[in-house]
């Protein structure tokens, strides 16, 4: 189980006693802000993208979206999301519960700027159904980053 695999990721750094394990379902944005008693924007999704024909996570605020042009830019390719049905074998997490944390290897992990609004954020923690706490400069240490972009825009609500 994922869950799992993100807690021995996280066994001695400290972390691992923030992961939160929650009654109900996180696995949108809605949801885990709900189930958080957050702000949807505090929530750190994590987008599955094939990226020059490898697994990609980037992992931007909760109420920012893919901005086409910006991913282009920044990568110098269309942005092409991973097939809901593909996205476990491919990053090592099911839809729902996607995290930068204890992927497969060779999956490389970017933080989108917009999570630079937030002082802490929740990103998954490998399940539907949990989530854990952390600083922005602990999100880029604890997901190997291979670095910041800026690939999104504000969802317009």
């Amino acid at each position: 189980m994922s869950l799992e695999k993100v807690k021995e990721y996280f066994k001695g750094t400290g972390i691992d006693n923030r992961i939160i394990e929650l009654d109900q379902s996180s696995a949108t944005v809605a949801l885990a802000a709900k189930a958080l008693k957050c702000s949807d924007d505090k929530i750190a999704k994590s987008l599955s993208f094939i990226l020059k024909g490898q697994p990609a996570v980037i992992v931007v605020s909760g109420l920012s979206k893919i901005d086409n042009a910006k991913y282009r830019a920044a990568f110098g390719e269309k942005a092409k999301m991973i097939p809901f049905d593909d996205v476990e074998k491919l990053t090592g997490h099911a839809p729902g519960g996607v995290c930068p944390f204890a992927l497969k290897e060779g999956v490389k992990v970017y933080l989108d700027e917009s999570l630079k609004n937030h002082e802490q954020v929740y990103p998954a923690a490998g399940s539907g159904n949990s989530a854990v706490l952390m600083t922005i400069p602990e999100l880029e240490k604890y997901s190997t980053s291979s670095g910041w972009v800026n690939v999104t825009k504000k969802i317009e609500l």
